[in-house]
């Protein structure tokens, strides 16, 4: 698989810095590059590319106009590289892959092309999902019926809908979407709903391992968040934010996991 790429900058050597980075990744070819958003609008619509590193600050049109300009077609990934990091929520609202600082930190680069590559390769198989259902309807139509609708149904079937929790000498049987966080202290969870905290010993990679990853997510070394239980994100300093749940509750999203705010803000 090649990631056709351009890369978008007002500054020469923004962009030839970041050539130079991406050139230890086979798979990343990049097709163009542009110097202002304008620019940008009219090679992606042309160039059709797989991922957009976008800066933010630019004369004219910036990196967030370049993301509506080119709504009416089908939108790469994009990843936006500032030297701002005020833009961080308004980055995660555009949907963005990631948001890099300047200068670009490999490990961080490298941690953003594996979400590209996962996100293009979700994106294949529902595409490949579809033209299977498309055949199926014409030689097998009775079959058609039994393919899930969402592409993700079936894998998210696998995932635990009851937790069962020894505590206190009883046993709670907890429905996994009244859960709005989850702490880790050593070997033991602490579960919180709205209502109630139950501890169940437990290793915070086993039981991520029973749920679903695209409803919790670790937003902290030892921290789970239930992301439908959330209802306002509070940006705070050093690119931390803090998020707020339908109880009341805060939670802090520590600057390593800012990128799953991603996961529910669109």
């Amino acid at each position: 698989m090649t990631i056709r790429t351009i890369l978008v900058d007002d500054e020469k050597l923004a962009i030839q810095g970041l050539q130079l980075r991406l050139e230890k990744y086979a798979d990343v070819e990049i097709i163009d590059t542009c110097s202002n958003g304008r620019e940008a609008i009219r090679k992606i619509k042309t160039e059709k590319p797989d991922l957009v590193f976008l800066d933010i600050q630019m004369p004219g049109f910036d990196g967030f106009s370049v993301v509506k300009g080119v709504m009416e077609i089908e939108p790469p990934l994009f990843v936006f590289v500032t030297a701002y990091q005020e833009h961080a929520v308004r980055a995660f609202e555009a949907n963005a892959v990631n948001y890099l600082m300047k200068p670009v930190d490999e490990s961080k680069l490298d941690d953003t092309l594996a979400r590209v590559r996962q996100r293009i390769a979700e994106k294949k198989s529902a595409e490949e999902a579809e033209k299977l259902k498309s055949v199926l309807a014409e030689v097998a139509p009775d079959a058609v019926d039994h393919i899930p609708e969402d592409p993700e149904q079936a894998a998210s079937e696998r995932y635990e809908k009851l937790i069962n929790i020894k505590d206190r000498g009883q046993i709670f049987r907890i429905d996994v979407d009244t859960i709005e966080h989850i702490e880790a202290a050593g070997d033991y969870m602490c579960i919180r709903t709205a209502d109630n905290s139950l501890i169940l010993r437990e290793t915070m990679k086993d039981l991520e391992r029973r749920l679903d990853p695209r409803v919790f997510q670790r937003v902290h070394r030892s921290t789970i968040v239930n992301l439908n239980q959330v209802r306002q994100v509070k940006p705070h300093t050093n690119g931390e934010c803090f998020l707020v749940l339908d109880s009341g509750a805060q939670v802090k999203v520590s600057r390593s996991y800012r990128d799953v705010i991603a996961r529910f803000v669109h």
